[in-house]
């Protein structure tokens, strides 16, 4: 079901990485994603599980909810790992049929895209379940704040994300209120072929984006009302510091990446 959707929720509970700043979460996530994109074996692979486990577990956060995130890119995942294994041709070769062919090379390359994919999705979904959009937009608009220099409306982008992130859980739980109104009525959206199926969407779209101006609107006209962005320099009513955590969370971020380079290249030669 579409409320099974997890991407863009806050989930509040007390915890070390809840606490940090959400600045510095937002370098660990890229240095993380850095990470990810550096592994090259087995061995690499398992160090940035194990990092990761550990945040889950720091963080609080019910596995099921980070389960429940990857849901959404199951596709592709299958699909990209399809056209790897077929048309790849690198290795030893374990099966062919005219231009399909299945090697070696092609199912590790299809595995090691696979399982980037996933821990990608899983790390950065953290970032969302550990920080309310508010902070997420107060961490980003400071992050981006050499930007002004040039004139670049750091503070408008940062509200832009902010508002996308809260209604995405809003328009999925729309969808699935429509979807269940429309079964009521004796719609079928999982019956016949895929260009039927298309077709049954359309009393579920029309809706949703008529929703959507909606909501946006209303959105639009309480920002004008209360005059908001109305001033150049505007306060926060929570001034971001940094703490002791991010510090402990460079370090940790900082040993994983370590760990990794050294697993890559084999630096202890015991791999």
């Amino acid at each position: 079901m579409v409320r099974d959707v997890s991407f863009g929720q806050f989930y509040p509970v007390e915890s070390f990485i809840h606490k940090m700043d959400p600045r510095f979460k937002f370098l660990l996530v890229i240095a993380y994603i850095v990470a990810v994109f550096l592994v090259r074996n087995l061995y690499a692979f398992i160090a940035i599980f194990a990092w990761l486990l550990i945040v889950i577990l720091v963080s609080k956060i019910p596995p099921i909810k980070i389960l429940k995130s990857l849901k959404s890119i199951i596709f592709i995942v299958i699909f990209t790992a399809i056209l790897n294994v077929f048309f790849n041709a690198s290795g030893r070769v374990l099966w062919s049929w005219e231009k399909l062919v299945i090697s070696v090379g092609g199912l590790e390359l299809a595995a090691k895209l696979s399982l980037r994919i996933f821990f990608l999705v899983a790390g950065t979904s953290l970032i969302t379940f550990t920080t309310t959009p508010m902070a997420l937009t107060d961490g980003l608009e400071s992050l981006m704040y050499p930007l002004k220099l040039i004139k670049v409306p750091v503070h408008d982008l940062a509200i832009i994300m902010n508002i996308a992130l809260r209604f995405i859980p809003i328009l999925l739980e729309e969808v699935d209120k429509i979807m269940m109104a429309q079964k009521a009525r004796g719609a079928a959206f999982d019956n016949g072929g895929l260009i039927k199926r298309a077709r049954a969407l359309l009393p579920v779209l029309i809706p949703l984006f008529v929703s959507a101006f909606r909501r946006a609107d209303e959105l639009a006209l309480a920002l004008d009302a209360r005059c908001y962005n109305a001033t150049p320099n505007r306060t926060r009513y929570k001034v971001l510091k940094s703490s002791f955590r991010d510090v402990v969370g460079l370090i940790y971020t900082a040993i994983l990446i370590v760990m990794v380079i050294a697993v890559n290249s084999n630096f202890w030669g015991l791999f």
